[in-house]
This record gives C-alpha cells, structure tokens and sequence, in this order.
C-alpha cells in the first residue's frame, strides 16, 4: 500500500486494521505497509474510524490524511441486525473480558474472516488470528 498513491491489493492475504495499527501506517511504518502491498483486501472497523477521529488534539491534515485513507479500505459496520455479529462480540466479551470496542474489532475480523493487525496484547490473546504487526 502507497499511502500517498494507489493502494495495491493483488494477494490473497486479508487484514482489518486495529486503530494502533491504522497510527502506525499513516505514520509511515515501512514494514507494515510492506505487509499490505500484497493484501487481498484492507479494511477497519467502524470503532477504528471512530477511535481515530476522536483523537483529543487531531489536527486538520490528520484528519484529511485518515479521510484519504478511509478511500483505499474497506469499513466494516456494526448493524443490530447482524445478529452473527452481535452473537460473536457478545461471545468475546463474556469470555474475554475485552473492552467493549476490542471485543467488536475481533469480532468484526472473525465474522468476515479477516487477520487482525493490532499491536495490543490483550487481542493479540484473544483472537486467533490477530497478527502483531510490529
């Protein structure tokens, strides 16, 4: 992925974002953005937008940098009439104790069969397949 061109996506590889990893690419981490050159598919999480967009002191071009970004990804909602999603953040929790938004991230990467890209240890415990990208 080329943050400041076209987001190249022609592998078989599938990621959802945790918003650590969203600050670490929009950063300009190499290694990751290496990583999702060869994706099939790039997306976040509807908490992840949120998350980031409620960063106390995000500035202007932040924000039209992460706008930019939101053009190159797939988003992924949360819909009360999911109810597989419900039933799996829900299942998360309970067994988990995750937060609440970590508990939907994971469950949003189950769900659509995703790796979860997240430098945080408790989800990098909690979901199967969650990748620490750093």
């Amino acid at each position: 992925m080329r943050l400041n061109g076209e987001l190249e996506m022609s592998g078989a590889n599938r990621y959802l974002l945790d918003t650590n990893a969203i600050i670490a690419l929009l950063k300009g981490d190499g290694e990751l953005a290496t990583r999702l050159s060869g994706a099939e598919l790039v997306g976040i999480s509807v908490v992840s937008h949120l998350e980031f967009m409620c960063f106390k002191g995000l500035s202007s071009e932040d924000s039209s940098v992460f706008e930019a970004f939101l053009r190159r990804v797939e988003s992924f909602g949360l819909h009360s009439n999911d109810n597989e999603l419900m039933d799996t953040v829900i299942r998360i929790r309970r067994d988990t104790g995750l937060k609440l938004p970590d508990a939907i991230i994971g469950a949003t990467a189950i769900q659509h069969n995703l790796a979860l890209l997240t430098a945080d240890t408790a989800l990098l415990n909690a979901i199967p397949k969650a990748i620490n990208f750093r």
